[in-house]
Parts: C-alpha cells; structure tokens; sequence
C-alpha cells in the first residue's frame, strides 16, 4: 500500500489540492476590484465568497461521496478537466449573476481536493496516515495563503478576471500531469446505489461520535478563520493604508507558518496525542484575536495574528482529518464528505457575517465576531472532550458499517 505513495507523488498530490483550493479563495483580496467593476455594494460582495463555499458545501455532498464508488483517478482528473471550463465562465462573465453561477460551480468542483486528500489516506500505510494527510494538507494551507499572494499581484497588472484565466490554464495542465501520475485503482469498490451512497454520509454522523464531535468543530473554526480573511481587504486597501493588491496578498505568507502546524498536528495524530494538539489550536486561535484587533494601531500586529490563527487552525483541523480516517476505512470519501461539509458551512458563514459585520460596525466589530466565534469552538471542545476519547477513533477500524 505505502509503495503506491511515494514522496515524489505525495508531493504532487499537495500541489494539486493546493491549485484545487486556491480557486476558491482567490476572490477573497479581490472583492474590492470586483465591487467596482459590477457595481455592488461592499455590504453585498462577501455573497461572491458566501456562493462558493455553498457550491463546495454541495459538491462535498454529492461529488466526494462518488470516490467510494467509483476509479478516483478518473474523477479526479474529470473534474480538474471541468474546473478549466468553470474558470473559463467566470474569466469572460458579462454581469454579475453569471458570474455568480460560475463561482458555485468552481466551489463544486473545487471538492477534488478532497477526493485527493481520501485518496491519499488509503494509499498511504496506517501508521503514517497522519503525516501522509498533513503532508498533502499542507498542500491546502499554502494553496489558500499563495491564493491571496497571486490573486493580489495578477490583479495589480491584468485585474481581477487575468487571474481566473491563469488559475484556468493551470487547471488543465494539472489535469493531465494526474492523468499520467496518478495510480489505478484495484480495490474493491461499494456496490452502494448513487443515492444509499449519499444518503450514508448523514448516517456516518449520527453513529460516529468521533466525527461529529470534529465536524463541529471544523464549522467553528473556519468560521472564524473566513471572519478575519474575508473582509481584512476593506481596510487594508482603504485609506490610510491603501496597500495594493500585491501587499495586501503577501499578508497571506504570514500563515505559512499553517504549513508548518498541519504537518506537526499530523505527526502528534499519529502518536496519539491529538487532544492535547487540539486544546492548544484552539487557545492559540483565540489568543491571536487581541493582536488582529490592533492592525490599526500597526500592520506588524496583523502579521503576528496571521501567524498565530492560521497555525492554531491548521493544527486543529489535521488533528480532526487524522482521527476520522481511521473510524471506517472502508467509508474514507464519505468520511471526508462529512467533516468537510461542516468546513464550508463555517468559511460561507464567516464570509457573510464578516462583510455585514465590518459594513456597520468595522474592525472591531469583526475582531469581536471572530473572537466569540473561537471562544465557543474552545467552550464547546471543553464540553465534549471527556465524553470522545481519542480511543473512539480507532476501536471500530476494523469493523464495516451497513447503511440502509
């Protein structure tokens, strides 16, 4: 099994979920851009990053679950192949609702990255399937950091549409490295019909209390995660700082640092230490609100929170993947379905909330919303952390659940 993974493909794997991912957040340092050329309001635009996370929401649902069914090579490469065509639509959208429409169909697509990342899971060998999934998740993290790094530098020299276009030929190009890379699947697949298949996915949460209690979890987390990356644009591109789109961007590398806490949170999954990884993500996240809360007093303040958010939520979020791999493995893509649904429901409702919060009450308004938001993902794990043992991630490896 761990021969059909080696470092090289591991690597490639990064790389591809991290183009996947990018696409969805390279509207984020661009919504100012996209106001101005559409003419919507800045109290409306979060709705373009709010109608993405929606379609990935969609796309966990009813795409991800297919990689227990079906070769993921060929869906992985179907749907990078139809990505470069949504991509295409919102390069040459007319108005705004088309490109609206497009933007939900990306965040649909989009999901790849995580057929990849269940895929990578089962190649991998059990005992290094943490650090397997951190390595390829990494790929994520950088893929939604370099996301607002591009975005802002293509923007400052073709505007916002040259950077979908980009994104587009990359797409495809990756398409068919993965054509050629990816290894062809031999094991037995489910006999589930489309609809048993994804009607399991809500059937996993209800038995699994592992996966529920992570899910949870995840929605919170990137709640608040999306609270402070979805509107930091305003401010920064405002007077007095009227930093460009290319400085604004580079404000992403500050939580390179999220790389570094997926692979460690990886690595601690793997030793059994995946509690005492999660309590700390949690206090560190919400620690790093007092520093964001004084971007107007220095943009040094904003780094260090950057850092210290993105670190906090990595290591959380790799802690909460390396647990529910190992719940039902033969389950891994509906298992990913799951958990991930409740990541997009928290990025689309931090994207609203952010850009209403910070339209009527600024700054400190969305430093108050992300705060409270991280304090109830610390209470609620307090609360649920004696009753889901990180023995209730393994005990049931082995067994095989039936779905009706």
């Amino acid at each position: 099994m761990s021969s059909q993974l080696s470092r090289g493909r591991t690597l490639l794997f990064a790389i591809a979920c991290g183009l996947a991912v990018a696409n969805v957040y390279y509207a984020q340092p661009l919504l100012d851009l996209i106001a101005a050329d559409f003419g919507i309001d800045h109290g409306a635009v979060g709705a373009i990053v709010t109608v993405t996370q929606i379609g990935y929401g969609a796309g966990l649902l009813l795409i991800v679950p297919l990689g227990d069914r079906l070769d993921r090579r060929r869906l992985i490469v179907g749907q990078l192949s139809l990505s470069f065509l949504a991509l295409g639509a919102v390069t040459f959208a007319p108005s705004p609702w088309i490109m609206l429409a497009a933007m939900g169909v990306v965040g649909i697509l989009a999901v790849v990255a995580q057929v990849i990342v269940a895929y990578s899971a089962i190649l991998a060998n059990p005992t290094e399937r943490g650090r397997v999934v951190g390595t390829v998740t990494s790929g994520i993290v950088l893929g939604i950091l370099l996301a607002r790094v591009i975005a802002g530098s293509i923007a400052d020299i073709g505007g916002w549409r040259a950077v979908f276009a980009v994104s587009a030929v990359a797409t495809l190009a990756m398409a068919l490295v993965l054509l050629r890379a990816t290894p062809k699947e031999t094991a037995r697949r489910e006999r589930l019909s489309y609809r048993r298949l994804v009607g399991s996915v809500p059937t996993l949460l209800v038995r699994e209390p592992v996966l529920r209690v992570r899910a949870i979890l995840a929605f919170l987390i990137f709640t608040a995660i999306t609270t402070l990356l979805t509107p930091m644009v305003l401010p920064l591109s405002a007077p007095p700082i009227s930093l460009s789109h290319t400085s604004i961007g580079l404000f992403g590398l500050a939580g390179a640092a999220g790389a570094l806490g997926a692979a460690f949170a990886g690595n601690q999954a793997d030793r059994g230490h995946g509690q005492r990884t999660t309590t700390i993500g949690l206090t560190i996240m919400l620690a790093s609100w007092i520093p964001i809360a004084l971007l107007p007093h220095s943009l040094w303040w904003l780094v260090l929170g950057v850092v210290a958010i993105d670190y906090g939520l990595q290591s959380v979020h790799v802690t909460n993947q390396g647990l529910i791999y190992r719940v039902r493995p033969e389950a891994q893509s509906r298992l990913t379905a799951a958990y991930m649904l409740f990541y997009s429901l928290g990025s689309a409702t931090g994207a609203l909330l952010s850009t209403l919060t910070y339209a009527t009450w600024g700054w400190n308004g969305v430093c108050l919303l992300g705060a409270t938001v991280s304090l109830t993902a610390l209470i609620f794990w307090a609360a649920t952390k004696p009753t889901a043992p990180e023995h209730l991630s393994t005990e049931n490896t082995n067994q095989k659940v039936e779905f009706p």
